[in-house]
């Protein structure tokens, strides 16, 4: 009989097994936690998306899962849901757009509420913002229905409701994406209008697509089709210079031929107009080519841009965009092909403080942190589908915006075992990428942070874990952990765990006030957890 609260114990209870009395279900590990509900997992789903699935979950049946929740969502709400898809997609939150733009597609092609629908056609523009996201939009859309009116005027009222020269950067910089061209999109809509400048542009489109449509001569077309004619006839990288130099920003990178885009005076060219985010994604290219040197005018314009907060903001540059960015050029290599580079230290300094900056201004706790990076095997997955950039990385990234805020904090790594992982806020981030890519991974357990803190004494306000919430150890539930730490060194210390996937699970006890789920590299979330950790909310 002295066995029985071995087997029944509310306060002890193994990862393996539901905690009595609790609604917790089976995660995929084989553990236990609480399931998220549909409005959270739908806003995971928006943030983290589903590529590449998980350590558990292929891709398929994450898409269907999060799909099926983003649908019940519609169902109870259509209005809220529309404006969550709105504001993640609006305040740049997520580090890619398909998920968004999956959602939006939904709501607009599938059968609901009228009002909802109109709702989700009116903040199309606002979401449906490049060309390139109009040809993601339609691919998605053709999956939940055909073509009828309100599609038709949508998409053509995407292309009337633009200034003639933005629509003309736009047709010029983003030609084709997912199967469709300009031509495709404009024959799905037929656009109809006055404006002589828009259809001299509509016109231009179809000839570069089929042979009998009228060749529009150039002098009524807008700048950046012009600046498109003109270097269809450049013979040399030298002629190609003149004419970035003439056009200035109304031409774009991808205008320039294959044979001259590799040569350095042309990307020293591009440089001072080309867009930030295609700056990010092509310091490799420059370096490598020479446009970008130590103690060069190139170098400095680059350093200044990655470290204008106004300019990441306007330019909507997400922090997962600067992390990636930084541990490929740090490495001088990229992920995939021959293509390598001496980095500049200077260049490799802005892209770990753009990284920060991209984030905003947070406001410290002024709290006693333990961070808890969860290092177990499940972690080594792909965060949002970046090469590369695991979700274990991308918690040890997250958790130096805490060393950078908070005065009294520690981070440590866990998977059945703790380490401290040493992090300064004087550490660059690569090196944080290093050390957290040499991390021995193991098994699972989030209890982990709490019971060392309660072991060897340590005072902490607030722990925060960084996990996919697959734990499943023999120690006791991490909420348990909690509990006995809160009674143990009598503080109401609270737990914030940050969810690196975009799975149904969480080990944060919804019934406990001082427990907190977010959501890992949503540009809200450090706010969120200084303004939780400082009861602020």
């Amino acid at each position: 009989m002295s066995k029985l609260t071995t087997h029944y114990n509310p306060r002890l209870t193994p990862q393996s097994e539901p905690i009595p009395g609790s609604n917790q279900v089976a995660n995929s590990a084989g553990g236990y936690a609480w399931a998220v509900d549909d409005w959270a997992r739908m806003q995971r789903f928006l943030i983290l998306g589903t590529d590449g699935g998980t350590y558990y979950i292929s891709e398929k049946k994450l898409t269907v899962d999060n799909a099926e929740s983003v649908r019940r969502c519609l169902a109870t709400d259509g209005p809220r849901a529309v404006k969550l898809i709105r504001e993640i997609s609006v305040e740049g939150r997520a580090a890619k757009q398909e998920p968004t733009l999956f959602a939006l597609a939904m709501v607009c092609g599938t059968p609901t509420d009228p009002s909802v629908t109109k709702l989700a056609w009116s903040v199309f523009p606002e979401i449906v913002r490049t060309g390139t996201h109009l040809f993601t939009f339609i691919n998605f859309l053709k999956a939940f229905c055909g073509w009828g009116r309100s599609k038709r005027n949508a998409i053509a009222n995407w292309y009337l409701s633009k200034d003639v020269e933005a629509l003309g950067y736009q047709v010029t910089k983003y030609q084709q994406r997912n199967g469709y061209t300009h031509y495709d999109a404009l024959r799905l809509s037929h656009p109809k209008t006055k404006s002589v400048g828009h259809n001299n542009l509509f016109k231009w489109i179809k000839s570069q697509y089929k042979e009998g449509f009228e060749v529009i001569g150039t002098d009524v077309l807008p700048t950046s089709v012009q600046a498109f004619e003109a270097v269809r006839c450049i013979q040399s990288a030298k002629d190609a210079v003149g004419i970035i130099n003439h056009f200035g920003k109304k031409i774009s990178w991808e205008m320039i031929p294959t044979e001259f885009i590799g040569e350095a005076i042309v990307w020293q060219a591009l440089l001072p107009n080309l867009p930030l985010t295609a700056m990010i994604r092509n310091l490799g290219r420059m370096t490598a080519n020479g446009a970008i040197k130590p103690m060069s005018l190139e170098s400095q314009w680059v350093i200044n841009a990655l470290t204008n907060e106004e300019w990441i903001k306007k330019a909507r540059v997400h922090p997962i965009q600067m992390l990636s960015a930084m541990a490929v050029y740090s490495q001088g290599h990229g992920a995939r092909g021959n293509l390598a580079w001496k980095p500049v230290s200077q260049i490799t300094d802005a892209l770990d403080e753009g990284f920060y900056l991209s984030f905003g201004n947070v406001e410290p706790a002024n709290k006693r942190t333990l961070v808890g990076l969860d290092v177990s095997s499940s972690m080594g997955c792909e965060l949002v589908g970046v090469p590369g950039l695991s979700c274990a990385i991308g918690g040890a990234a997250m958790s130096m915006v805490t060393a950078r805020s908070e005065s009294q904090y520690q981070v440590m790594g866990f998977s059945d075992d703790l380490v401290d992982l040493n992090i300064t806020p004087k550490m660059r981030l690569d090196d944080i990428v290093q050390k957290t890519r040499r991390m021995n991974f193991g098994r699972t357990d989030c209890a982990l942070p709490m019971m060392h803190a309660g072991s060897v004494g340590i005072d902490v306000d607030t722990f925060i874990i960084y996990t996919d919430n697959e734990t499943w150890a023999i120690r006791p539930h991490p909420s348990q952990a909690l509990d006995q730490y809160r009674q143990k060194r009598g503080i109401d210390a609270r737990l914030i765990v940050v969810a690196m996937a975009a799975n149904p699970f969480t080990i944060a006890n919804p019934n406990d006030p001082g427990m907190l789920d977010c959501i890992g590299f949503d540009t809200a979330t450090p706010n969120v957890i200084s303004n939780f950790s400082a009861g602020r909310i």
